[in-house]
């Protein structure tokens, strides 16, 4: 089973957590565009969900496809909100932020009643930090000074989209920050909020209720409370 056919099923098992009516955050990245257009789906067929998207892709997606949006500033009462990750760890903490969306992601997953991610099992990881690095989006104003701060917990990068800076939704900068495996997300993520010019770190930690594995195997579904049920692939 190639990647991208890993992410349409797991895209599809998400879809069927839909509730007949409702508020559903819609996440932002490739797997996560499967899913908004099974939402678009559900929503052509009379399902009357509304959205919340994290990103201005997502939003212009979910809009091109006739679901209804709220506005951009909230509050929200969202039911369930599905997104991805970039790297899923055995307690089901998460690094996300590879479409550099991970600040508008984790206002709309404080806001939601049940999170889920949706992966192929490549992003799977004992531990975070061992595949992917962790993205800062920092103020712009003395981001250089915010990356010597950042320097002593690894290797700070400066994201680019071409020759300039790579600029996030809300207008700020990202660094990617090379950990390697991370002992302890929680007390990293507290010690990185806590840097002046850093808005929010891309450690997504207690925040997930299921994970949807989509794999050679089938699919699988990886609760918070260790449950885990699997789908064979149809």
């Amino acid at each position: 089973m190639d990647a991208e056919t890993a992410k349409q099923l797991a895209a599809v098992a998400a879809a069927e957590l839909m509730p007949d009516e409702g508020v559903i955050g819609l996440g932002t990245g490739s797997t996560t565009r499967y899913f908004i257009n099974e939402v678009g789906r559900l929503v052509n067929e009379g399902r009357k969900l509304v959205g919340v998207p994290t990103s201005r892709r997502s939003h212009e997606l979910a809009r091109s496809l006739g679901i209804p949006l709220l506005d951009d500033i909230g509050p929200w009462t969202i039911d369930i909100c599905v997104d991805g990750a970039d790297e899923v760890s055995e307690e089901l903490d998460l690094i996300k932020g590879g479409g550099g969306a991970h600040t508008r992601e984790k206002i709309v997953n404080r806001h939601s009643r049940q999170n889920v991610i949706i992966v192929d099992d490549s992003k799977l990881s004992l531990r975070l930090g061992e595949k992917r690095s962790v993205p800062i989006e920092v103020v712009v104003f003395g981001h250089r000074a915010t990356a010597t701060a950042l320097a002593r917990f690894g290797d700070a990068t400066l994201r680019f989209a071409g020759d300039n800076p790579f600029v996030t939704d809300s207008g700020n900068y990202i660094y990617d920050l090379e950990t390697g495996p991370i002992a302890d997300p929680v007390e990293l993520e507290e010690e990185l909020r806590h840097l002046p010019g850093v808005i929010e770190t891309g450690l997504f930690c207690g925040r997930t209720d299921i994970v949807i594995v989509a794999g050679p195997t089938g699919v699988e579904l990886r609760h918070r409370d260790g449950r885990r049920e699997s789908k064979n692939p149809s």
